[in-house]
């Protein structure tokens, strides 16, 4: 196992640090370009970027199932079954390519009527959605290997060769924009790049694996051979569907129930959220092929010990991030956008709520991959009709507060109580009571946790934070005071917590 925790580690540390560089480049970029090119251009590859994004759902399922048939052959050292697997990516994928191009084409046709009097020429609306669909297609019928590395465990050199190209892409972006403006350009060096990604990366692959010969000649043929592919895709595909529409559904509800103007203010906390968010799942998510490996040996015993190491991660930094949002997040956005964008703190809570649900879930879901457990869509149909249902009874009279109830009951129903089931029942094959036993465990911990550490904090005299400076004094007592409370409970309460501890101790040793 230590082999994986370094290579786990190594893919945290990296994408760690490539978040917060892009989170930089991000925001600074964002307001040169605004300035130097113009909003109507920006809005535009957003819009051409989001069109693409809707495209790809055909994908989905098919790299994560796989990446599922590639756990086995990698752990036994079997090449040529890598290959040929990888080859029938290489040939599912090119179908998925030919089907993204003809659709993009065709919704191109409707370009004049979508885009007549944005105040832009159909030239650079053609140029543009040309060059980011080149770019996307590229990984379909050239890059499509690069999976290999993320089910091998490497997939921090995915990061370190896509992002540092993705850094300099827009380091040179900002300075041409600087000096000529020129929105043709800034979308020639967007594609330049992703070329030049994609060779640098596949020149990588063919280092790291100089055994790999792929043929997606032998596409049809090797369907044959691997039957329960395109089943597995078409399981995951309904899973992926199902998440994907609950996921991008907030804001529609809202609008639909609510307000427009409502949609703003909801969309300042779901992106607060959601970037934390990121952060949270941008380094713990490392460990996920790790795991695939792990279940590919078969050492049951080994497989429970880790399952508690990654819960008690997980239901650790989930108390924390939560914690941190529900005592910090009302004064950040009055000081950030004011007093009036503050919504009803029983939004708050049950925003908190679902987070926790999401931030915590990884863990069975990481496991049921693994196994390859999908085939349960019957539960996705239920936890999207709990959630529509839910939500059309409680959004008219409660708002928002009756939206995120009904994405609360839909996941708590569905994820939280029947997942952890499935996966005992039919990849532990152990009884879902021993999963209660702990997981109850550390609910109580954090229940205990965050009304121990609110007592605390309000016998603190701190001055009000209507600054940035005095928001950062109540930010670090608030959290100071609960590592004081939490780290102690969960060191004696919690399930896998010494153990994952002694790990990283027994590493640094």
């Amino acid at each position: 196992m230590s082999g994986r925790l370094h290579k786990s580690l190594l893919n945290a540390r990296v994408n760690l640090l490539f978040y917060f560089l892009g989170l930089f480049f991000a925001f600074y970029s964002r307001r040169i370009f605004l300035q130097c090119l113009g909003e109507e251009f920006i809005g535009l590859t957003g819009t051409l970027g989001n069109i693409l994004n809707y495209l790809n759902l055909a994908e989905l399922g098919i790299s994560s199932s796989i990446s599922f048939f590639l756990y086995k052959p990698l752990q036994s050292g079997n090449r040529a079954e890598v290959a040929n697997i990888l080859s029938l990516l290489g040939y599912l994928y090119r179908w998925i390519g030919i089907i993204i191009l003809v659709a993009a084409v065709i919704i191109s046709c409707f370009f004049p009527l979508i885009f007549a009097d944005k105040g832009l020429p159909l030239s650079i609306v053609y140029f543009a959605f040309a060059n980011i669909l080149g770019s996307q297609l590229i990984g379909y019928f050239i890059n499509y290997r690069e999976i290999l590395l993320a089910a091998d465990q490497k997939q921090y050199l995915v990061s370190i060769y896509y992002q540092s190209a993705g850094l300099v892409k827009v380091a040179l972006q900002i300075a041409l924009a600087y000096t000529w403006s020129n929105p043709y350009v800034w979308v020639a060096v967007e594609f330049a790049f992703g070329v030049l990604a994609c060779v640098v990366l596949n020149w990588k692959i063919n280092r790291e694996y100089p055994w790999l010969k792929t043929d997606k000649s032998l596409g049809r043929q090797l369907l044959k051979q691997y039957p329960d592919v395109l089943g597995k895709t078409r399981q995951i595909f309904i899973h992926k569907i199902k998440d994907f529409v609950l996921t991008k559904s907030d804001e529609l509800f809202v609008f639909l129930f609510v307000s427009l103007r409502m949609v703003a203010y909801y969309g300042n906390y779901a992106m607060i959220v959601s970037k934390i968010s990121l952060l949270f799942t941008v380094v713990l998510n490392s460990v996920n092929a790790g795991v695939g490996n792990l279940v590919a040996e078969g050492n049951k015993e080994l497989e429970d010990k880790v399952f508690w190491e990654l819960t008690a991660l997980r239901q650790a930094v989930g108390g924390v991030i939560c914690y941190g949002l529900l005592m910090l997040m009302e004064p950040f956005i009055s000081i950030w956008l004011g007093e009036k964008y503050v919504l009803d703190s029983a939004v708050l809570v049950l925003l908190v709520v679902y987070t926790f649900m999401n931030l915590t879930r990884s863990v069975v879901d990481i496991f049921n991959h693994a196994y390859g457990l999908y085939d349960d869509i019957w539960s996705c149909y239920v936890e999207l009709g709990l959630n529509i249902v839910v939500t059309v009874s409680l959004a008219i009279p409660y708002g928002i507060v009756g939206i995120l109830a009904g994405k609360i009951v839909s996941v708590g129903l569905i994820i939280m109580v029947w997942k952890p089931y499935y996966l005992y029942h039919r990849g532990f094959h152990r009884s879902v009571l021993n999963y209660w036993s702990g997981t109850l465990r550390y609910y109580a911990i954090i229940g205990v946790s965050f009304a121990l550490s609110w007592w605390l904090t309000s016998l603190i005299p701190l001055p009000a934070s209507d600054n940035f400076l005095l928001w950062l004094l109540q930010a670090t007592v608030t959290m100071i005071v609960y590592f004081a409370v939490n780290i102690p409970l969960l060191w004696f309460f919690g399930r896998g917590v010494k153990d994952c501890a002694y790990r990283f101790i027994k590493r640094k040793a």
